[in-house]
């Protein structure tokens, strides 16, 4: 599938996203690439995101391919059976956050977000990990991947996968995500 003949919705996690970061990186790069805006990221509740993610979903136009950073990804997957069907062709979940880990603990009451879902998602994914994320063990987010049915790709040491651990534009990523749209 051609990335132009998709509507790219993309996710953040927690906070800001600054514009150093890749998601909107991302956006400048792809024409058909837009972001979710989620309400209060420094207070995120489960429900709110998920109708906002339904939402941007239902008013695409096109075919949708969602790309997810973080507690975004973990949105998304709690959104996934919610979302219209067939209209979602493919999911790029990118350093999912493991809110049961004990450190460092997330900054945000995590609880509205846990049990993180378990069961294959109804399109393709693929869960893009680190070896060093602080906000979720490797084993852990390959676990995310077996859970969900999608494969599991490793980064390396790329920490959190964020402007932090100076992935601005992310070339890397980029490529990773165009195999996934060629697959589709």
């Amino acid at each position: 599938m051609k990335i132009s003949e998709t509507d790219i919705l993309l996710v953040p996690g927690y906070g800001e996203t600054p514009a150093a970061h890749w998601l909107h990186r991302w956006q400048e790069k792809i024409p058909t690439a837009r972001f979710v805006e989620l309400p209060s990221t420094f207070h995120p509740v489960r429900k709110q995101w998920v109708e906002t993610i339904t939402a941007g979903v239902e008013s695409a136009e096109r075919p949708v391919v969602l790309v997810a950073h973080s507690l975004g990804a973990i949105a998304c997957v709690h959104a996934a059976h919610a979302l219209p069907a067939d209209k979602v062709k493919a999911a790029f979940l990118v350093a999912p956050t493991d809110l049961a880990r004990s450190a460092p603990k997330p900054a945000f009451e995590v609880g509205d977000f846990l049990p993180v879902p378990k069961g294959p998602l109804p399109f393709r994914a693929r869960v893009v990990a680190s070896r060093n994320d602080p906000h979720c063990d490797y084993d852990t987010a390959h676990g995310f991947a077996l859970d969900w049915g999608a494969h599991f790709q490793d980064a390396g040491e790329a920490g959190h996968i964020n402007h932090e651990s100076d992935h601005g534009p992310w070339p890397e990523g980029l490529m990773s995500f165009a195999y996934l749209m060629k697959d589709l």
